[in-house]
This record gives structure tokens, C-alpha cells and sequence, in this order.
């Protein structure tokens, strides 16, 4: 389906609309956005409340795979589209799934005793005291430069990504802050995370997650690209259905558990989301993998707070769990600085702007 569910005409997505909390005009609202060119470069929309779909839009235009180009793509429910660093949120997931099973080592042990065979580094006392927590936190302290394009061979992930050796090209990087106390984004420290994953359950982690994730929720459309040495990306590389990561949205804002399964622990979903540090993302918090702050919507007196993964292009995971809702925002402006307006006014302006009574 191409256009907003329901039609803003629909009477019964009016009445959907009011039921669920939202002004009845919401669609309308969204729809004038687009035809004014306030929202640009959309792809798809689909948000919920309470696992109820309250907004759907499916667009049209020029999509990539992992930074090759798809040509102009007509998006609908059935359409797998990149995540890019939304991916980040779903790695720390898989990796709370295998801590409840007591397949990884817990957020305190060293990450440097993870990767046995470079020794030599682990003999450095400055990376002594480095976490897997740190890794999840992205506060290793170490040297790493993603704000170059995804296209750049200086940046840091697509470096790795070119490296003959992708966990050595990590953990050697230089040390520049004491560990902990510093944010660097890093999508080395996540592809660590990743390698983490696969060595404690013995499986890869596309296997680790279409057993313990993706079939639990019923996610049978997935793709995970994978670099020249047929890693596959804990950082970027996923490529999901907006209903299906609205799935995984939901999942979070029911704290853990799906149709009465609980696929994590509670305390994971809490120790993901909250705030660990601030980030140089405008001040944002970090938690393990989550983005985080706080927005106004008239039916709280005070600012609620949310919690989102962050993809290159303007992807989108958000969350409010005082509110129920969950939204999916995919869009198409790759390696453009300004590509985090239209998510952002999408999240804020349409969906938290209309929402009047919890």
C-alpha cells in the first residue's frame, strides 16, 4: 500500500486514530508534511501504539543496499530495507538474548581476554581495564573516526571493513581517553560485540538471531550483509521490513516479552535503554547501543523521555514507553548531514505533537 492508511477521509481510521490517543487529523497532518516538502525523502513510515498501527505510509524513490545503488524503488510492508546503524540496537539484543542464557561473559569481564590470539595487545596496561561493557557503551577510548562519508576509505568502519584482519584493526587502534569516560562512536566497538556473540554461542550471528529473534517473532524476510572475509556487520549490515523492526520496537516497549514469550529479560531491555553517558550527538544519552532523550506531547504535563537507534540516511528506530509507541522511519538521504531532520520531525511534530491523551 502506497499512500497513509486509511485515507484522512476514513472514518474508521479517524476513530482508530481517537481511540488509540491521537488527534483524528494525524493523517492529515502527515500528508500536507509531504505535499509541502517539509518531509522529504521518505520511504516508509509505520508506527503503532499498544501494537496497534496507528500510521502507515509507503513511498517511492531511490534506494541502496549497503552502498550499492537499487535504482528507485516502490516500498510496501514486504520491501527489506537497510537499517544501517539501527543494527547497533538489534547487535546489543542478540547480545542481552545470549547473557540471559549464560552464553556470553557478563558487562564487566575484559574484553581484550575475548580475543585471546592478540596477546600482544592485551599486554598493553592501558587497555588492561577495558570492558565489554565499554564496547557496548562506546567508551573504549580509542581512536575512531566515523564522521567522514560511508564512502570515504579514511573512515574508520569502512577501514575495517578493508582490513585483512577486522578485530585487530579494532582493538589496536591508539588510546586517547581513559576508558569509560569518554563517547566515540564506533562501529568497531559493536563488530566486537558481534565476534563476542558468535564465539559464545557457537553459531553466526544472522543463525543467532533468526533462532532466538527472528523466528520468536515471527520475522521470516531478513538479509545481513556481510564484508569480503563473510563477516556479517554487527554494525550496519542489516536489512529488515519496517513492520518487522516495528516488531522488534514493540518488543522493547513491552520489556521483553512477545505474545506472553518473554525472548529477553526485562533487565536487559532497562539496562539497554537507560543513559549511560552523554553522547556528542547534541547531548543525547547513551545507553548500550540506544540513543536517548526527552519530548514533549500534550497528553503528559512534562517531557517523556525516548530512546532510538540511529542509522546513516535518516533510519529510525523510536521509542516511548510511558506512551506505548513505537515508530519505523526509513528514508533515503545516505551521507547527507541533514538527513536526521525528516525522521525527526516525523517523530516529534506528527506523531508526539498529535498524541493527546495517554
Amino acid at each position: 500500500m502506497t499512500g497513509i492508511q486509511g485515507s484522512s477521509r476514513s472514518a474508521p481510521y479517524s476513530e482508530t486514530l481517537q481511540a488509540l490517543g491521537f488527534d483524528p487529523a494525524l493523517g492529515r497532518k502527515f500528508a500536507a508534511g509531504i505535499e509541502a516538502g517539509l518531509l522529504r525523502d521518505l520511504h516508509v513510515v509505520v508506527a503503532a501504539r499498544s501494537g496497534q498501527t496507528f500510521l502507515e505510509y509507503y513511498g517511492t524513490g531511490p534506494d541502496e543496499n549497503w552502498g550499492t545503488s537499487l535504482g528507485d524503488v516502490a516500498f510496501d510492508a514486504d520491501t527489506l530495507h537497510d537499517l544501517r546503524s539501527v543494527t547497533k540496537s538489534v547487535t546489543g539484543l542478540l547480545y542481552g538474548i545470549a547473557l540471559d542464557r549464560g552464553l556470553v561473559p557478563s558487562l564487566d569481564a575484559s574484553l581484550y581476554e575475548q580475543f585471546p590470539e592478540y596477546g600482544d595487545l592485551a599486554k598493553d596496561p592501558a587497555r588492561a581495564g577495558i570492558t565489554i561493557n565499554h564496547a557496548l557503551t562506546m567508551t573504549l577510548g580509542m581512536e575512531w573516526d566515523e564522521s567522514r562519508p560511508y564512502y570515504d576509505p579514511l573512515n574508520s568502519e569502512l577501514a575495517m571493513e578493508n582490513a585483512p584482519d577486522r578485530y585487530r584493526f579494532v582493538l589496536e587502534r591508539s588510546i586517547i581517553a581513559e576508558p569509560g569516560t569518554r563517547w566515540i562512536y564506533s562501529g568497531g566497538s559493536v563488530a566486537l560485540i558481534g565476534a563476542i556473540i558468535e564465539r559464545g554461542t557457537g553459531k553466526r550471528l544472522p543463525d543467532f538471531a533468526q533462532e532466538v529473534l527472528f523466528a520468536p517473532l515471527d520475522i521470516a524476510k531478513f538479509h545481513w550483509s556481510a564484508g569480503h572475509d563473510g563477516v556479517a556487520s554487527a554494525a550496519s549490515g542489516l536489512r529488515l521490513t519496517a513492520p518487522d523492526l516495528l516488531k522488534i520496537g514493540t518488543l522493547f516497549v513491552q520489556k521483553g516479552a512477545w505474545n506472553g514469550q518473554r525472548i529477553v529479560s526485562e533487565d536487559w531491555v532497562a539496562q539497554s535503554l537507560a543513559p549511560a553517558i552523554l553522547s556528542t550527538e547534541d547531548g543525547l544519552g547513551y545507553g548500550r547501543l540506544w540513543f536517548s532523550g526527552d519530548a514533549p506531547a500534550p497528553a503528559f504535563a512534562d517531557p517523556r523521555p525516548w530512546y532510538a537507534g540511529f542509522g546513516n540516511g535518516g533510519q529510525r528506530l523510536w521509542l516511548m514507553p510511558d506512551a506505548g509507541i513505537a515508530a519505523v522511519i526509513y528514508s533515503g538521504k545516505y551521507n547527507f548531514w541533514d538527513a536526521w531532520i525528516t525522521p525527526t520531525r516525523v517523530w516529534r511534530e506528527i506523531i508526539l505533537a498529535n498524541f493527546l491523551e495517554a
